[in-house]
Formats: structure tokens, sequence, C-alpha cells
């Protein structure tokens, strides 16, 4: 699969850019991002689809054979236990595309990343 090669203009454009079959699996995840974080904002930054909130929430993007979540996120046993499955390099998450895209694990992970950027959004709010 080949990525696009000038920068999208926004999640859409990205999105667009690629097979049907991908295309339904990124909005997908979309759609699960933003379900689990209704707060945040889309952005293209590293030209990839990303969502912030109080900054960098989540980025993800599709490649040859794998859709790419980041950045890691550490969470309870559970989570770190079903999230290792998919670990790729520097703790990101990984999900090949010939198997069944983890929803639950998606939103749980966005889920994770918002307590995480308001716990340190309020951190610095308080050191001012």
């Amino acid at each position: 699969m080949k990525t696009p090669q000038t920068p999208p203009k926004d999640i859409d454009n990205y999105i667009a850019g690629f097979p049907a079959e991908i295309q339904k699996i990124l909005e997908k995840i979309r759609t699960t991002i933003k379900k689990a974080a209704p707060a945040a904002e889309e952005a293209i930054k590293y030209a990839m689809p990303t969502f912030t909130l109080e900054g960098n929430l989540v980025h993800f993007g599709a490649f040859k054979k794998h859709i790419g979540l980041f950045p890691p996120v550490k969470g309870d046993a559970e989570f770190n236990k079903a999230a290792s499955a998919y670990a790729g390099p520097k703790s990101n998450l990984r999900f090949p595309l010939d198997a069944p895209i983890p929803y639950a694990l998606i939103s749980k992970m966005v889920k994770l990343r918002v307590k995480e950027s308001l716990t340190r959004s309020q951190a610095k709010r308080r050191t001012r």
C-alpha cells in the first residue's frame, strides 16, 4: 500500500488516499477515538491523523501491513497484557491488517491517554 506523497490537509484527505477497505478501518478508528475522547480536536501532525486535548493525545496511521497507533501508553495489568500482543518498536501499537482490529482496546487506550493528558495539564496549572 502506498501512503500519500503530499501531506494531507485534514483527516478526511488522509483517509481518502487509501484503498476502500483501509478507509473503512481508518474511519472506524477515527470514530472509536471520537467516542472515547469527545472533547478532543482533530489535526494532522507528523503527516498523520492526530487528536489533541491539552496537547497531542493520539496519532494513527496506515502502513503497508498494519495500522499504527502512537504514542505508547501504560495502563493496568489487563490492559498492558492485551496491548503487549500489538507492541511495536518504541512501544507504539501495531495492528496487522490481516487480523481483526481491536477497537475496544483502542478505546481503552484513548481513555487512558485522556486521563494522562488532563492530569498532566492540571499539574502544570498548579505549578504556575
